[in-house]
């Protein structure tokens, strides 16, 4: 059912509510109305990277994996799985009456802010740091999961608006003051996106404040949302910010003020219990019943929208077979295969299987279940982690020792040990037996996270610095020491500084945090059986440079992202190596309907056929409104045979080519030139890889 007719089918039931009927519809677990024929609703759903705290479902790589794939296609692909296997398990679960959390069909996804600093634990929940990419990645996976029926297959969510990326323990009071600048350039484009151009259903607004309004009150971002950009969904609080209007931010004194200020602003559902007031702020002529009862039609909309009310939909016969199927499940280790990032390669890498005796896999990582899903993830009827999926890619070919070698964060990983590094020697003497030595490092959602999400051990958050913790530094150190040909991966959701560790390996693959069954992914990837192809969707910084950037509070854009750091990164945003060699030999432009056509040709100098990420960066010079370095502005994933030459064809918007000013308007200024490469067109990104970006200048 369309919006227009669910709408008037849901004023229609909404007309017939008493106020304490519609009152009660505001909260996000809904209660059923019997005499009108309403079922209990709650309105609480996950799908990240695949269907979360629901029991059984495919999952996904981490949403900065997705990301760092640089394919809509298959984002929107993904999508559709997470709504598909998201409508069997409600099939199912409502033919059984249970109607609790995590059992409906709105889901709070995707992510969309923007990771503007590296230590922020929730930022491996988004795509990344760049507003472009986010933006169609985003838009990508909101069509997968709303379909493009006459029904909607699943509702989703752009979250959280706006202007918020930590620090987590401050958030529930904290106010993120931008300027209309970053605004406008940075902070609001990927939601603007996805409500003008992907038709997402909800908006989740914020626990913190932004330049002083309470984001689930504030009439400024309300504003751009719904007269600006024409949005006609719903709005849903962040779970209990509206309490933190008294509690954290101050600017109420109690609930029923809490609850009108959020009502009369614009929130519709709420995540939390403080509409348990409304009723009391409705009768102290705080907020209107029509206030009131529009909410609630908007939220009776999308329930008609999904089917879910009134005569059903073509999704009700999805079976649960669907549930983790085999079709589901290698898209799934597709994804966790185009998600990971070669950030080195001495040669080492692709691993010969055929020729290796012994194969060593040690570290904290190796064999831990954690590092695999990342946060807001499902559960899977079968992990396979990177000890496994190596243990599996060798069998009968080459033994596999293993070590864990050291606790993921503590000294030791025995109480009643009487040093530290109990494990130290196992490891040491793995990596002697070992014809090559695969380190499995880095972190899980214990170490960073949200903060007091039940998802995560108390106190995860956000990280201290880009290092792995000292126990972990230890091993690399000396396992390296030993001398054998090792490859470091990486499972992490956010940036790393290896240091010395790095320089001294001979490959270093990041992984993220691939998804339930991604250590054969991984596998396939060190054995050769696939190119890697991931790109990164955030810069990975020395760790000193954090000393160059703003504090964590400031959320000015000066120093940040590859937009405008001013020094070189350790590896930069866009960068990937593959097992062949693809440049761009020539490149041309030209006018198209308002847009920029580009035309290039990928040559592979490699020995081996590869997926690669094409990516097309503007520059305005001569522009002081500008950003400091070239903006992404188009991609392609292309794939690229060994000896051969591919001609790729791509649009370019012309809103790219734009600048904003300090007031937050967009100008057309300055010389715009476009870089045509396989990366950024800076220096970094050419030293790592020996090949430079075509420059285009348009007239």
């Amino acid at each position: 059912m369309k919006r227009a007719e669910a709408r008037k089918c849901a004023e229609a039931l909404v007309a017939q509510m008493t106020l304490e009927e519609v009152v009660s519809q505001l909260s996000y677990q809904a209660p059923a109305i019997e005499r009108l024929g309403v079922p209990a609703y709650n309105w609480w759903n996950e799908a990240l990277h695949g269907v979360a705290r629901a029991g059984m479902a495919t999952m996904f790589p981490q949403a900065v994996g997705m990301a760092a794939m640089f394919d809509t296609e298959m984002i929107r692909e993904l999508g559709d799985i997470a709504a598909t296997e998201g409508r069997a398990k409600y099939n199912a679960a409502s033919a059984h009456g249970d109607r609790d959390i995590y059992k409906g069909l709105t889901f709070w996804s995707p992510n969309i802010n923007i990771f503007r600093d590296p230590r922020w634990g929730r930022g491996q929940e988004t795509y990344g740091e760049d507003p472009y990419l986010t933006a169609e990645t985003g838009k990508a996976y909101v069509h997968g999961l709303q379909g493009d029926g006459e029904t909607m297959k699943a509702a989703a969510c752009a979250k959280h608006f706006a202007v918020h990326s930590g620090p987590e323990d401050l958030r529930h009071s904290f106010d993120a003051i931008a300027s209309e600048k970053d605004m406008a350039e940075t902070y609001l484009p990927a939601f603007e996106s996805l409500v003008r151009e992907a038709g997402v259903e909800a908006v989740m607004g914020a626990y913190n404040r932004t330049n002083g309004e309470p984001c689930c009150a504030s009439s400024d971002l309300m504003r751009r949302l719904r007269k600006e950009w024409g949005f006609e969904g719903h709005f849903v609080s962040d779970c209990w910010a509206i309490r933190d209007f008294y509690e954290g931010h101050h600017v109420t004194d109690n609930a029923v003020d809490s609850a009108a200020m959020a009502l009369n602003a614009g929130c519709d559902l709420n995540c939390g219990c403080t509409y348990q007031h409304a009723l009391a702020a409705v009768m102290a002529g705080k907020v209107s019943e029509q206030t009131v009862r529009e909410s609630a039609v908007r939220l009776m909309t999308a329930r008609y929208m999904l089917g879910i009310l009134g005569e059903g939909s073509e999704y009700d016969k999805i079976p649960y077979s669907v549930v983790e199927c085999p079709e589901h499940l290698a898209k799934a280790e597709e994804a966790a295969r185009k998600a990971c990032v070669l950030l080195k390669n001495d040669g080492m890498l692709p691993l010969d299987e055929n020729k290796l005796g012994t194969v060593g896999v040690i570290g904290p990582n190796a064999d831990s279940i954690a590092s695999l899903i990342g946060n807001y993830h499902g559960s899977s009827s079968r992990y396979i982690t990177l000890q496994t999926g190596i243990q599996d890619a060798l069998e009968g070919k080459a033994r596999v020792l293993c070590a864990l070698g050291s606790h993921l964060y503590r000294e030791k990983v025995s109480n009643l040990s009487s040093e530290k590094d109990d494990l130290m020697s196992e490891a040491l003497t793995v990596a002697e037996n070992s014809d090559a030595v695969v380190l499995v490092v880095g972190l899980d959602e214990t170490l960073e996270g949200e903060q007091g999400d039940t998802g995560n051990p108390f106190g995860s958050a956000d990280k201290r610095d880009l290092l792995l913790p000292a126990s972990q530094r230890r091993l690399l150190d000396s396992v390296l020491a030993v001398g054998k040909p090792t490859v470091i991966c990486l499972t992490t959701g956010s940036a790393i500084d290896l240091g010395e560790a790095g320089e001294k390996a001979n490959a270093v693959l990041q992984c993220w945090y691939p998804g339930a069954r991604g250590g054969k992914a991984v596998a396939d990837l060190l054995f050769g059986h696939d190119s890697p192809s991931g790109k990164l969707p955030v810069t990975f910084y020395y760790n000193e440079q954090l000393k160059e950037m703003p504090d964590f509070t400031d959320y000015s854009m000066q120093g940040r992202t590859y937009r405008y750091i001013g020094s070189e990164p350790l590896y930069p945003f866009g960068y990937g190596l593959t097992y062949g060699d693809v440049w761009v030999t020539e490149a041309k432009a030209a006018s198209a309907d308002g847009a920029v056509a580009v035309t290039a040709v990928l040559r592979n100098d490699g020995a081996r056929d590869t997926d690669d990420i094409l990516q097309v960066y503007c520059q305005n010079e001569g522009s002081a409104n500008a950003p400091r370095n070239p903006r992404l502005c188009a991609f392609k994933r292309v794939h690229v045979p060994a000896g051969k030459a591919v001609t790729v064809d791509l649009i370019v918007d012309s809103k790219a080519f734009a600048v904003v000013d300090e007031q937050g308007r967009r100008l057309n200024e300055g010389k715009v030139v476009l870089y045509v490469g396989m990366g950024q067109p800076d220096t970094r990104t050419e030293a790592l890889t020996g090949h430079t970006s075509v420059k285009l200048a348009l007239s």
